[in-house]
């Protein structure tokens, strides 16, 4: 039984769809302050449909385009989050792009297979209050230093 396209991904799941070994992405974890998996009460990481978005996007960055982690970084920290995507180009699709993605195959699925419209709507609430987070983060280090 495969996921939608809107469940959450363990580790070696996203590892999987982004074309890397577990291990790089808690490298990357430890690299990119905008990589934030949510982690259940045990350590276990659970990642995102965006949070997937954004792995795919930093491995044709730093894999396909041959960018230093460093340069990654100061893109990330200068222009934000959306500018990976950006460089990235068309593989790596921004979190809204799948987002989108995810409505018009919900909708094309039978009524048996869809997810109740309030599991969908907690779960991008989830998605918002993370994103929020880390703008508060960002903020508070732009304005600290």
């Amino acid at each position: 039984m495969t996921k939608g396209p809107e469940a959450f991904r363990t580790i070696s799941e996203a590892a999987d769809e982004v074309g890397v070994a577990p291990h790089v992405l808690r490298f990357w974890e430890t690299r990119f302050s905008v990589i934030r998996p949510m982690k259940r009460a045990g350590g276990r990481r659970f990642y995102r449909p965006q949070d997937v978005a954004l792995l795919r996007s930093l491995r044709t960055l730093l894999h396909d385009h041959g960018r230093s982690i460093r340069d990654v970084q100061q893109v990330c920290r200068r222009d934000g989050v959306k500018a990976l995507y950006a460089l990235a180009g068309p593989i790596a699709e921004a979190p809204e792009a799948s987002i989108a993605l995810a409505a018009a195959q919900s909708q094309a699925a039978p009524k048996s297979s869809q997810v109740p419209p309030d599991k969908v709507a907690r779960t991008q609430l989830v998605a918002t209050r993370e994103d929020l987070i880390a703008i508060k983060l960002r903020l508070d280090a732009l304005l600290a230093g």
